[in-house]
């Protein structure tokens, strides 16, 4: 049996229009996520930590860090701003994007 690596699968999937739409346009949801849980391991704070700094509750930070909601610019500049970051964003054509 020979296993596929992400990035085989991935790109195999892509290839599907369906699941490359609905791929991209959650993509920065879980971009978002995975670095605001990494910075706040980074810091040693807990989700409760967090939200008491950015001043929302647990729930709030524990539903950005699940990408389960759109959270707003401003809740992610609190965040970052908590966690010593900045918020970059940056437009590529989605042709651009699909070829990375």
């Amino acid at each position: 049996m020979t296993t596929k690596s992400y990035r085989e699968f991935l790109k195999e999937q892509l290839r599907d229009p369906e699941f490359a739409a609905a791929y991209y346009e959650l993509a920065p949801e879980f971009q978002v996520a995975r670095e605001v849980i990494r910075l706040r391991l980074e810091k040693g704070l807990t989700q409760k930590e967090l939200a008491e700094l950015v001043g929302t509750k647990q729930s709030g930070i524990s539903r950005l860090e699940n990408a389960s909601t759109k959270p707003s610019l401003g809740f992610l500049q609190k965040v970052a701003g908590a966690l010593g970051a900045r918020i970059e964003i940056h437009l590529r054509s989605i042709e651009s994007a699909k070829g990375g």
